[in-house]
């Protein structure tokens, strides 16, 4: 363009003639500088509205006020603080779930619990977490050991955060107490109203049999047929039969249904309130490693039972089976916080390695977009004609959030010592025969065998004398005919399912280390300690403080503090999260010693043993076909139930 239209202030037109063309495109912007800073965290939108500041700001006020009186009449947050033993909790609820609870109003089976806070000591478990529980689902509460699994299932019992009165919740944690009472009654008394309107029944019943008829005696009849009509509405006639069948289903026989309670061991009686649990049917049920008790064929049945369930279950378990069989929702406990995910650990599991991995994504994204934006602000910042869009990539610099790196649990730590390696056979029996009364004879003619290369599984019911197997093989008990053969340097790290009872509750894990084997310095157990995963202030903590698992790994450091080449482990997963699971499989495979394993974690079992031993009929035996064969074997026996 060769011409310039000017306006002159009398509004007339002149014109003037450039020296040289003008080019538009070098009144633009370069394009580096007109480049549109555009975020993925920062949506822009253009308004083409003008608005009265002044009346906005007016506005703004009125309706904030409004939204304090309304917080402060109906919506106003009571902060609630409870002490449990050892544990705090508080939450805020408002007036409005007051008032329903207190007119009795509420009706909903749901359960809402909105930001809540709990501690155990001075050690924050949770902060600010909401619980959303569904009627009808279940779900299965992960997380790491220690992380307060269990004290989140107490308080929950004990309704110290706020639960609705309608909801009736049962806990399943301590044992029946042991009495006279036969176990299917023990099983029967749950039922607290079949069991009030039959005792009322016998005394009405009594009472119009010793006394003539007159109106007393027709407000007993009436009363005798609003108790009769009742029990015919919640079945009561069938009410023994359910109860038979669960305590079948759980391992009891005919003949142990009708023994009194304190005659069953502590691991019965716990089945015994698993029992009594199942049959009253709350409307919450609260399940702490219900697995870690039974066998194979009783966790089997419990996971066909449990997905028939019509009410609310909320279960803490570390078996990744019965997880994927039972559960519908998963909560992971973590950083203080809850995560709630549709289905069962299997899908968990994936959803949350893809969430992990997009939240890395989006973080080394953002990080890598910080880096160019300084890199401009740097290199302009000081140059005239740009500062001003440096100034701009100042503000999205500032105006970006916060994302943090991805936080993952730190790896499970298990690693079993090196020990001397034994020419076979390390450890035999020959034509053994054992029986406590002649009587019953638990085993006769047993021949088996372990080596150093031996993965071996111990499996079978309840009472068909597994504990009774590993007493022999550790020397405990000695056999009633035959003979146990052991390698003269064989040296057996043995883990009881009840190693509870091993640990001095009041010593630090370094004290106990101290106690069984003296003099050695701290550094020599803070090391073996540190072999699983019990280091820093752990290993100070008293063990009474410490989680059911970290309890299990003061004692691995125990049991193989003496170089042992022959692993006996009875229940080992009892109490383990899933990551040391698959720790503890790992550590067992790289062993150089034999392992003799009792467990019912068939995950575990899958990925360490190559054998396996059946106790059952009076006899141990190895089985062909592993441990599909002996699942098979299982099923055919819960058919026949």
């Amino acid at each position: 363009m060769d011409i310039i239209r000017k306006r002159s202030s009398k509004d007339q037109q002149t014109f003037v003639k450039l020296d040289a063309p003008v080019k538009l495109e070098n009144l633009t912007l370069n394009t580096e500088e007109a480049e549109e800073s555009v975020s993925i965290w920062i949506k822009k939108q253009d308004s083409g509205t003008i608005v009265d500041q002044e009346k906005l700001k007016k506005a703004e006020a009125k309706l904030k006020a409004k939204q304090e009186r309304r917080a402060d009449k109906e919506d106003k947050a009571d902060v609630v603080p409870v002490e449990m033993d050892g544990a705090t909790a508080s939450q805020s609820t408002n007036r409005r779930e007051q008032k329903m609870e207190s007119s009795g109003t509420n009706k909903s089976q749901d359960i809402r619990i909105e930001n809540f806070d709990l501690a155990y000591g001075n050690r924050s478990l949770l902060k600010g977490a909401n619980l959303a529980i569904a009627f009808g689902r279940r779900y299965g509460l992960v997380g790491r050991n220690g992380i307060g699994k269990t004290t989140l299932l107490r308080t929950l019992s004990k309704r110290e955060l706020f639960v609705a009165s309608n909801i009736s919740i049962l806990y399943v944690e301590q044992e029946v107490v042991g009495d006279e009472t036969p176990a299917l009654e023990s099983v029967l008394e749950c039922d607290t109203e079949r069991f009030n309107l039959l005792k009322e029944e016998k005394a009405l019943a009594a009472s119009t049999s010793s006394k003539s008829p007159d109106a007393n005696g027709d407000k007993t009849s009436k009363r005798l047929a609003q108790i009769y009509s009742r029990l015919e509405e919640i079945e009561a006639d069938k009410a023994p039969a359910r109860a038979s069948t669960i305590l079948a289903g759980l391992g009891f026989t005919p003949k142990m249904q009708t023994q009194f309670t304190k005659e069953f061991s502590g691991g019965w009686r716990m089945r015994l309130a698993l029992a009594r649990a199942l049959f009253s049917k709350p409307d919450l049920l609260l399940l702490d490693e219900p697995t870690n008790m039974l066998d194979l064929k009783a966790v089997m049945w419990l996971e066909g039972y449990l997905q028939q369930w019509p009410t609310t279950i909320l279960v803490v378990s570390h078996d990744r089976n019965f997880l994927d069989t039972v559960t519908t929702d998963i909560l992971h406990m973590h950083s203080q916080k809850l995560d709630y995910y549709k289905g069962n650990y299997e899908n968990f599991q994936k959803t949350r390695e893809e969430k992990l991995l997009n939240q890395q994504r989006e973080y080394e994204a953002q990080q890598m977009y910080r880096q160019h934006l300084q890199a401009f602000i740097d290199k302009f910042r000081y140059n005239a004609k740009r500062a001003s869009l440096a100034q701009s990539k100042i503000k999205i610099l500032e105006k970006l959030p916060v994302l943090q790196p991805v936080e993952r649990d730190p790896p499970a730590i298990l690693r079993f010592p090196e020990c001397e390696k034994l020419s076979p056979p390390v450890l035999q029996l020959d034509e053994v025969m054992f029986h406590y009364s002649p009587d019953r004879v638990i085993f006769s003619k047993v021949d088996i065998s372990a080596n150093n290369e031996s993965r071996i599984a111990v499996v079978g019911d309840n009472g068909s004398g597994k504990t009774t197997l590993l007493k022999i093989l550790l020397g405990e008990l000695e056999p009633v005919k035959g003979i146990r053969h052991y390698h003269r340097n064989l040296k057996i790290g043995y883990f009881s399912q009840h190693h509870v009872d091993q640990l001095q509750m009041t010593q630090c894990a370094i004290e106990f280390l101290a106690s069984r084997f003296p003099g050695m310095n701290t550094e020599a157990y803070r090391h073996q300690l540190g072999r699983y995963g019990v280091s820093g202030e752990l290993a100070t903590r008293p063990i009474i403080s410490l989680s059911g698992g970290q309890k299990s790994r003061v004692v691995f450091a125990s049991m193989t503090m003496g170089g042992p080449n022959l692993l006996v482990l009875d229940e080992p997963t009892n109490h383990l999260d899933m990551e040391t699971i698959e720790a503890l499989a790992k550590a067992l495979r790289q062993f150089k010693g034999g392992v003799v394993l009792v467990s019912h974690d068939e995950r575990l079992v899958r990925n360490v043993c190559n054998e396996v031993w059946l106790c059952g009929q009076g006899t141990v035996r190895s089985i062909e076909g592993g441990f599909d064969m002996y699942k098979k074997i299982v099923q055919d026996e819960l058919k026949a139930i």
